[in-house]
């Protein structure tokens, strides 16, 4: 990468907090390849990718960024932008391959790889334990709708932090369990692809199980020290006016897409309004005595993954019940009219409105607004707890002109404006620790597959010819002035 001129010099008005942690993500089915090496075995999007009609142009995530034999070469490049963290994520099929018994020390010694790349390079390692490759044995025998894989995740959690926990100071449990739970129960546009809202609520219920399971057997494998996190894609709600009706609306979405996860781990209770809005379909009697203490477990940190608002409206005579399309990855709503809701318990009820303003290649609104509310609201209702905000970042039609050069001035637009939302939010006290860009390589963009690129270095496919990007030597600068000019 070349140097890059960090004039005009930031101010103390600009400037990030001393410590702040600037770092990159990345998820293991998206980059990693290497779908059936070293005793791996299939996760559920490995089965979903190879159903017909689930994946863009039948992509799967069979090599992906090939970054499993690439590893040190992208480890050199995140040196190279200067990031002081990584945030990446552990395959639990490299790692247990049925979900059950015994770690394959191979799988593990990939990451202990990594790892040791990472910190000899002055990389601080942050791992994530789940993004969403579930061993498809686990699905086989139920998924995440059952409690036993809760008990199963647990377990996996505590093979992973005995192996890297002397080396990996700061652990993320879950990543996006709505996601996990809703789109891959209820609306089935992610893997498993079932669509089943109570098995989806079930999910969602299991999940806060199983990060709090997991905080246990992390506590007990790793330093006193370490740093133990969560992260959840909250939603920045708006109503579409300010009357009763919309103002419910946003309630309920709320409820479903935000309480459901913040209010059990964090206040050891189920919200009593979401309970109500699901009547019809359960009773939530799958929810144990002691669960909700379980998961509320006392965690070191809350990571936040935001890329646009949401905007909400009760449904009324002539106006269409229907969300806005082009959403999968906020919404979960797909191009298709006849997929099912990921919101059970809103139809009839509730719906999504577009947001003015640019979109990126997702059709996703930009509005770092939204980043802010989130950062602001989670200051005054957790005042306790620091933030990190682990995904951030835009999807746009990039290419690699003649020159072999990749310019990316809306993603460059993009990243100014939200980390200036992450600054104004620092400086009205908002205790939030550090950035983590998504992503640092284009890659396999779930049910997109190859056909959206997140990355600020540009990825040949055919080649795996890695290019930086523009953005990527922007960010650059603002990791070396530790702000933004």
């Amino acid at each position: 990468m070349t140097a890059v001129d960090a004039r005009p010099r930031t101010t103390a008005e600009s400037r990030f907090p001393r410590g702040f942690r600037w770092g990159t993500a990345t998820a293991a089915y998206q980059i990693e390849g290497a779908a059936a090496e070293d005793g791996r075995t299939p996760s559920i999007w490995d089965t979903f990718s190879r159903a017909p009609g689930r994946v863009r142009n039948g992509d799967t995530g069979d090599i992906a960024a090939d970054h499993y034999h690439r590893m040190n070469e992208d480890v050199a490049l995140l040196k190279e932008l200067g990031v002081t963290d990584y945030r990446f994520s552990v395959a639990w099929p490299r790692v247990q391959p049925t979900g059950r018994g015994p770690a394959v020390q191979r799988g593990l010694d990939f990451y202990r790889r990594l790892v040791d790349a990472l910190l000899a390079a002055g990389i601080r390692p942050v791992a994530t334990l789940y993004h969403w490759d579930l061993p498809q044995e686990l699905e086989d025998a139920g998924g995440w709708p059952q409690r036993d894989t809760a008990g199963r995740f647990a377990e996996y959690a505590r093979i992973v932090g005995e192996a890297l926990g002397d080396r990996v100071a700061t652990w993320i449990t879950l990543n996006e369990p709505w996601c996990a739970a809703f789109l891959g129960y209820a609306s089935g546009v992610h893997a498993p692809g079932r669509t089943d809202p109570v098995a989806a609520l079930r999910a969602a219920h299991h999940f806060n199980l199983a990060h709090g399971l997991a905080v246990g057997a992390l506590r007990a494998a790793l330093p006193r020290k370490s740093e133990i996190s969560l992260t959840l894609n909250l939603h920045a709600v708006r109503p579409l006016a300010d009357t009763a009706a919309d103002l419910d609306a946003v309630r309920r979405i709320d409820a479903l897409g935000n309480r459901i996860f913040l209010d059990p781990v964090f206040h050891g209770r189920l919200p009593e309004d979401l309970i109500d809005d699901t009547a019809p379909l359960t009773d939530w009697s799958f929810v144990r005595d002691g669960d909700l203490e379980t998961a509320s477990a006392p965690i070191d940190s809350l990571g936040i993954n935001y890329y646009s608002p949401t905007v909400v409206a009760a449904v009324s005579p002539g106006a269409p019940d229907v969300p806005l399309p082009g959403m999968t990855g906020m919404t979960g709503v797909s191009d298709a009219p006849d997929t099912p809701s990921p919101w059970p318990g809103t139809e009839g009820r509730v719906r999504f409105v577009p947001v003015p303003g640019p979109r990126t290649a997702m059709d996703w609104p930009v509005d770092a607004d939204g980043l802010y509310e989130l950062l602001t609201r989670l200051r005054d209702e957790l005042p306790r707890t620091p933030l990190m905000v682990t995904e951030n970042g835009a999807a746009y039609d990039d290419y690699a002109d003649p020159s072999g050069a990749v310019h990316d001035p809306e993603r460059v637009a993009y990243l100014r404006a939200h980390l200036a939302a992450v600054h104004r939010a620092i400086a009205e006290g908002t205790r939030v620790r550090g950035y983590f860009l998504w992503s640092l390589l284009d890659n396999f963009e779930w049910a997109y597959g190859y056909s959206k690129r997140f990355g600020i270095v540009h990825v040949d496919f055919a080649t795996q010819r890695r290019t930086v990007k523009d953005s990527a030597r922007w960010y650059a600068a603002v990791i070396g002035r530790g702000g933004l000019a």
